[in-house]
Parts: structure tokens; sequence; C-alpha cells
């Protein structure tokens, strides 16, 4: 899917320029022009890196300003494409990133194995008093 070039501009304006722009105001607020030049003064590697690292805190809260009067006019939302995946396509993950976290419980029993249903209750009776101690 091709960008819209300007959602790209206005990403790239809310990223990287907005943060390096209220830097700059800030430094100059605070000292002037030499107070700006200082960070060309050679002692940083990225000095424009630098100036987006002082505005970025400023910066993030102009864009939640921004998206508190309209969503995703300061934080862009990204376009995504969803598409179904074939079962024949997806890879079946095994070992331990394939287990269920210890909290999960298994698959609900069916109503016809009433066994099962009470080894299930009982399982929750003693996550909920557990819940219930810890809370307590």
């Amino acid at each position: 899917m091709a960008a819209d070039p300007l959602d790209s501009l206005r990403l790239a304006l809310m990223q990287d320029v907005l943060p390096l722009g209220l830097a700059v105001v800030e430094r100059a607020r605070k000292g002037g022009p030499a107070e700006v030049l200082a960070a060309f003064d050679g002692t940083s590697a990225d000095p424009l890196g630098q100036l987006r690292q002082e505005g970025e805190p400023a910066a993030s809260q102009v864009r939640e300003n921004l998206d508190r009067f309209q969503p995703g006019l300061g934080n862009p939302v990204m376009k995504v494409e969803v598409r179904d995946v074939d079962a024949e396509d997806a890879q079946v993950v095994s070992g331990p990133e394939a287990a269920p976290p210890a909290w999960d419980s298994p698959a609900p029993p069916t109503p016809a194995d009433p066994a099962e249903l009470l080894a299930a209750l009982g399982r929750i009776e003693e996550r909920l008093a557990l819940l219930q101690s810890r809370l307590a």
C-alpha cells in the first residue's frame, strides 16, 4: 500500500521537525542565539539528534494536546493492511512459546462431562480464593 505523501509529510513534521523546533525555541528563549549556536559547537556528534531529544518532551505534550482537540491530529493514525491467513500458510509454533500462560484455563469442558465441569469449577474457586487473599 502506497503511503499518502501528505500523511508522510505530517508524520515527519510531528516526529522530527516539531521536537527540533521546540528545542531551538527553548534554547533561544533561555540564552538567545548564542545558546542555539552552542548546540553546533562540535561537542556533540549529532547536534540535530541532541536537539530533537531535548525537544521531545515538549513535542509530546503538543501532540497530546492536538489529539485532545482532534484524535489523530497530533499522533497520526498509522494505516495498516489486514488480511486473512490460510490455515496451511500459518506456521504452528511449538515449544515454550506455544504454551499458554499459567493463568489460562484449559479449554472449557463439554456439558456432557460433569466431572470435568466440577474440576474446572474447583480450579476457579481456588483461584478466586487466592485472589481474594491477595487483595485483602
